[in-house]
């Protein structure tokens, strides 16, 4: 069956969110966070898009993007490729690296761009890693309060901060003044589901396995134990992190398994 068309936004501009594969984590360290971004500006430079925001999360992004020279399919193809190279050479793996295609939503008046950013910027104290969107080092905000990221001058800040013209505070003032207005807002999401406890883990690990505790899997000889590791990870609301600490096992084995 043929996958359904995108819909083409007159504006150009499209809130999009990518999560890794069986919501697995994308980023463990700065320097994964750093290579996306790289790959992201590297791409802004050679006009493939501009990039109005983001928010890179532990096991999912959040970009606001406008198409330029090409569409942004292409370009969302261009960047995921060339992360997932770099990335499975980093963790000596192979396969996919985000789930399935990306989500996506156009995002055609001014009303609505206001939204979308505030609620890109706000993923980070909504999940209670900071308590200040500003305060998150991966996302966007900063661009937009200090003029201060990484890598220098990729968010192109004018296009939002316009919608703030014609105030009596400066373009600034006014953005943050919104982004700290108490706000409930709804936008594109993946389905969020509950984390499964470490016990109930450990109950689905030991019944995949036929009988083998989790904290027995070491032992196992690899075959084995790699087939019950991939099985592990397509347990729902379960994460490398939470296998690793239940089984012992490395991060780093259980993401090549």
């Amino acid at each position: 069956m043929s996958r359904t068309a995108r819909e083409k936004c007159e504006s150009g501009i499209y809130h999009i969110i990518a999560r890794g594969i069986n919501r697995q984590a994308i980023f463990f360290d700065n320097e994964d966070y750093i290579r996306y971004l790289e790959t992201l500006n590297k791409y802004k430079n050679d006009g493939k898009c501009t990039v109005l925001g983001y928010c890179l999360m532990r096991n999912h992004l959040h970009l606001l993007l406008q198409e330029n020279s090409e569409s942004i399919a292409v370009t969302m193809k261009r960047i995921g490729t060339s992360y997932a190279w770099w990335y499975n050479k980093r963790y000596d793996r192979v396969g996919h690296v985000f789930q399935d295609r990306y989500k996506s939503e156009c995002v055609e008046d001014d009303a609505y761009l206001l939204t979308v950013i505030r609620y890109i910027h706000l993923n980070p104290v909504k999940a209670k890693i900071t308590e200040k969107p500003e305060e998150y080092k991966w996302s966007s905000c900063r661009a937009y309060y200090t003029r201060d990221e990484c890598p220098a001058g990729l968010t192109a800040t004018e296009t939002i901060l316009a919608c703030f013209k014609h105030r009596n505070k400066p373009e600034e003032d006014c953005f943050r003044q919104y982004m700290e207005q108490q706000s409930d807002e709804r936008c594109l999401e993946y389905d969020i589901k509950r984390c499964i406890k470490d016990s109930a883990l450990k109950r689905e690990i030991e019944i995949i396995s036929g009988g083998i505790k989790a904290s027995e899997l070491h032992s196992v000889e690899k075959t084995e134990r790699n087939t019950i590791l991939r099985r592990a990870k397509d347990i729902p609301g379960s994460n490398l992190r939470q296998i690793s600490r239940v089984t012992g096992i490395g991060i780093n084995i259980i993401l090549r398994a």
